[in-house]
């Protein structure tokens, strides 16, 4: 067993240079005529038809109260031009034609390409911006920080969010990005700042609070005593630990909590406004995002003889399971889940699985009993709770920024996903996504029967259901546009992060939502025409 353990030592520095990923997300540009279901410009329709009406709603002032979603967030950052077609924005476009005020106060972020809190680091001057696909000299393409050195105007710049100058008291829109659902229901949402990473301070509402540290969330958005109402708090009670891997529990909220909160806060909606309507949405399945469905489980991709200096590598860890087995200290198929084994072609990312028995003190014995050395214990250490990747589980985002590549430079065996497990930030396990989608489910339950016991003046916009069947199709069409699920330019309906709708994504959303409101209460609103959002950018190139 030490000949064999010791192979993990030995990794050649070809690794280096054979296993990154090819990462294209750009396709033609939407006018050239290749595609005859896209019509450029769009068609023109009606925006107000004369039979356009509010039914049985009073749309005089429409507020919203939400997160990102209803910030108009998106490419990981609130800008001037996302926020300028955030979904309550393009909804009151939308009521305008039904006797709703044309005028949709929102609290302006005055940037243009805003603060992306993921890529900065304040600390060190580092302030970064929204994602844009850029072409790097070596033609790599991936979502690149505004600010990067070597984007071109006007991608070049970034901004703290400064404090909002207008006036606080107009506002329709309180939705604020990040936030949680308890976050809306006390005020130190609003400050002071905390270097606690656990604070619920949001820089983001304490810019526009009516009284930083005094006021709420929920507070503000009453006390703006509005006729109809955007409701759509509790998405990132579940969304914002899947987005991490699931490796946060601290905000992963539970179903008990969840509903306790949800009811104060819609209870304490309906009991302040009782002649006020408004639509509820839901939460939709976060693991059909393209955040979780651009890099796949098998995304290495190796040739023969790569593969097989691999498996000389790997044929000591294997032997070291063997010998567990042997000894009684697993199971045989504890082992097999858990052995690495690649082959030319394409093969399971190698992933910590913090699920598994952790196999350190196994290890530990067979280093006490002087089957191994030190050396070869220092080599089994990153595989105590390792494993392939299997299908049906899911690998983030920002995993396509390191697999395949070395993680230290300068050191050709720290080649993520292949040499280094990935860690838990980066992958969804079978078991952390069976749990994300209960959580999400048992969330809905808690949104529905809410709107349920409204007595009628709030209708549910199921965005869960909507956005399932869209995913599962992939393609949609609106106004001769051709729509799909994905990020990619020109008919990806998500912007640069995966997550967030573009403007055309938002526009889509919220055809939707009119949907709901017009069946709901008798409403005939038109749809807003998606055509005239922007999608996702094509590719920018180096200068």
């Amino acid at each position: 067993m030490k000949t064999a353990t010791r192979h993990i030592l030995f990794f050649l520095s070809v690794l280096a240079f054979s296993c990154e990923q090819e990462y294209k997300v750009y396709t033609n540009d939407p006018c050239d005529g290749s595609d005859p279901n896209i019509i450029c410009p769009p068609a023109p329709i009606d925006d107000c038809p004369d039979d356009a009406s509010a039914g049985s709603i009073d749309l005089t002032k429409f507020v919203a109260i939400g997160n990102s979603l209803g910030a108009g967030y998106q490419a990981a950052a609130l800008f001037t031009e996302g926020q300028n077609n955030s979904l309550p924005k393009i909804l009151a476009t939308q009521f305008a034609c039904a006797g709703g005020n044309p005028t949709f106060n929102q609290p302006d972020i005055g940037s243009v390409n805003g603060f992306n809190a993921l890529f900065s680091n304040v600390g060190l001057g580092v302030i970064l911006g929204r994602l844009v696909l850029f072409e790097d000299a070596n033609g790599d393409i991936l979502p690149t920080p505004a600010g990067t050195p070597g984007l071109p105007p006007p991608f070049n710049t970034a901004d703290l969010p400064g404090p909002y100058t207008g006036d606080k008291s107009a506002l329709n829109n309180f939705s604020v990005p990040g936030i949680l659902l308890g976050q809306a229901l006390i005020p130190e949402t609003g400050g002071p700042p905390s270097s606690d990473p656990g604070s619920p301070y949001s820089p983001y509402y304490a810019r526009f609070a009516s009284d930083p540290g005094t006021s709420t969330i929920l507070g503000d958005a009453i006390a703006a005593q509005g006729t109809f109402y955007f409701f759509s708090l509790g998405v990132n009670d579940v969304l914002g630990y899947a987005i991490g891997g699931a490796s946060q529990e601290a905000i992963f909220t539970s179903a008990s909590d969840f509903e306790t909160q949800y009811n104060i806060a819609f209870g304490s909606l309906l009991a302040a406004l009782p002649n006020a309507k408004g639509v509820v949405l839901n939460i939709p399945d976060p693991l059909l995002l393209p955040y979780f469905n651009l890099v796949p489980w098998d995304a290495i991709e190796l040739d023969p003889t790569l593969a097989g200096a691999l498996n000389a590598a790997f044929a000591g860890f294997n032997a070291a399971l063997d010998g567990l087995v042997a000894n009684g200290l697993i199971s045989a198929d504890d082992a097999a889940i858990r052995k690495v084994s690649y082959k030319a072609g394409v093969n399971p990312i190698l992933i910590v699985d913090e699920d598994l028995e952790d196999l350190g003190p196994y290890f530990d014995g067979l280093l006490g009993m002087g089957l191994i050395d030190e050396e070869q214990r220092a080599a089994l250490a990153p595989y105590e709770q390792a494993r392939p990747m299997q299908q049906g589980e899911f690998a983030t985002f920002p995993a396509a920024l390191t697999l395949g590549r070395p993680l230290d430079p300068g050191n050709p065996n720290s080649i993520h996903g292949v040499v280094v497990p990935a860690g838990d930030q980066y992958i969804i396990t079978r078991t952390e996504a069976e749990t994300i989608r209960e959580r999400t489910a048992a969330f809905n339950q808690t949104i529905s029967t809410a709107v349920a016991g409204s007595g009628g003046r709030y209708a549910l916009a199921d965005v869960h259901t909507k956005l399932t069947a869209f995913a599962n199709t992939g393609i949609d069409f609106s106004h001769g546009v051709v729509l799909t699920p994905s990020l990619d330019p020109p008919t990806g309906v998500f912007s640069e992060d995966g997550v967030h709708p573009n403007s055309r994504g938002y526009a889509y959303l919220a055809n939707f939502i009119i949907d709901t409101i017009n069946q709901a209460f008798g409403a005939s609103i038109p749809h807003a025409n998606v055509g005239e959002y922007g999608a996702t950018m094509l590719p920018i190139a180096a200068q």
